[in-house]
């Protein structure tokens, strides 16, 4: 199976897990599925935000092709949302074009 987050402590646990083995959090069958995680890395994505974000870059990566056209467009609307980006990205919360959270 695949990776998912603990709702305890946010760590990558398997899937199945029944609780963390971090923070010992139950994980619970109300989320059978629970939070995926993507295929795609944070390390590249924020690397290609950094020397590549106001052509979109980085969204193009993450599969947001949409978002990665109007931001090649506007050169990353000047700069703001490509530094917007560039700080979701290094907190770990920006997600694919499958809303998964991108692995580190």
């Amino acid at each position: 199976m695949g990776l998912v987050y603990c709702r305890g402590c946010a760590s990558q646990i398997n899937a199945s897990s029944s609780s963390c083995p971090n923070c010992g959090a139950v994980q619970g069958s109300d989320r059978p599925e629970g939070l995926p995680i993507s295929n795609k890395n944070n390390l590249v994505a924020l690397l290609l935000c950094f020397f590549l974000g106001i052509l979109g870059v980085h969204r193009f990566y993450v599969g947001r092709v949409g978002s990665g056209i109007v931001q090649l467009l506007t050169l990353g609307l000047l700069g703001i949302w490509t530094l917007i980006d560039f700080i979701v990205i290094l907190f770990g919360s920006f997600r694919d074009a499958d809303n998964r959270r991108l692995s580190w």
